[in-house]
């Protein structure tokens, strides 16, 4: 075989055990490797994940993260840096299987879905979609939306359910949450539907939030969990650790009521029955 060919042939097993070793690398040894726990999350989400006036990065998902990272020092044994990306319904799975972020901590629902694309930890908070509409608005539930304009977010669960349970609707999809809110606002849109807890978010931040009112029973189940890589069960029983550690504790519901109890920055009760629910997600020592 001529020199140059066996070059050729040489550099090419190399990039192949390259390639072969980067895809093979876990979640926990590229921390490591990089020094850095990078979380994708939202900006403007409240009280999950947004920026306050402060122009700080704030929220109950993100304080959540940071008990994920103190365990992954502790695991690790070395300090390592804390980084948020911004992440959005359409963008939090690809920057997930890209490895631009490390988990997805925000208001991710855990469907069968999205299962087949990437795992999930256990629930940490539990909602179900509703509508956002002025108050004298004839909305009041999914049953009166048929021939009516229905703001819902780009890949999230209620624009699939709407569009399967409502066909008569008329959906106008967005990017993100403001730019619904702001087509609300200006009479483009007849309500805007997301899960309960994140329409609490945009009234409690709105100008005027006596204008608006959240109507309708929960049409759709919306158990919110963290996403991370497939198969990936050392960084997943990492997540998960953390996360019974704060339920058993009860860190976890002192930052419940941080950011959710009477004085937080959206009230919303924790109910006996899912307070329970969190609860029995506890696996036994």
């Amino acid at each position: 075989m001529p020199q140059a060919w066996r070059a050729v042939l040489l550099a090419s097993v190399v990039v192949g055990l390259v390639a072969t070793g980067a895809a093979a690398q876990t979640t926990l040894e590229k921390i490591n490797r990089v020094g850095v726990f990078t979380v994708g999350t939202r900006t403007a989400s409240p009280p999950f994940g947004y920026i306050n006036k402060q122009n700080e990065w704030v929220g109950f998902s993100i304080d959540l993260a940071r008990l994920v990272h103190k365990n992954l020092e502790k695991r690790l044994k070395k300090s390592i840096k804390f980084e948020l990306k911004e992440s959005t319904p359409a963008t939090r799975i690809p920057l997930l299987l890209s490895g631009a972020v490390d988990l997805i901590a925000e208001t991710m629902t855990d469907t069968r879905a999205r299962r087949e694309s990437v795992d999930f930890s256990l629930t940490f908070f539990v909602t179900g979609a509703q509508f956002l509409v002025r108050e004298s608005s004839s909305i009041r539930g999914i049953h009166d939306i048929a021939g009516k304009r229905i703001g819902a977010q780009q890949g999230a669960t209620n624009e699939r359910i709407v569009r399967e349970r409502a066909p008569q609707a008329k959906l106008v999809v967005f990017p993100d949450q403001p730019a619904a809110f702001t087509a609300l606002g200006q009479g483009r849109i007849d309500a805007y539907t997301n899960d309960g807890i994140q329409l609490a978010g945009v009234k409690a931040k709105a100008p005027n939030p006596k204008d608006w009112t959240i109507v309708g029973d929960f049409y759709s189940y919306e158990p919110y969990a963290m996403a991370m890589r497939k198969n990936d069960a050392d960084f997943r029983a990492v997540v998960n650790k953390s996360l019974i550690q704060a339920i058993e504790g009860g860190e976890y519901f002192r930052l419940y009521d941080k950011w959710f109890g009477p004085k937080g920055e959206v009230p919303y009760p924790l109910t006996d029955r899912i307070r329970s629910f969190l609860m029995m997600q506890v696996v036994p020592k």
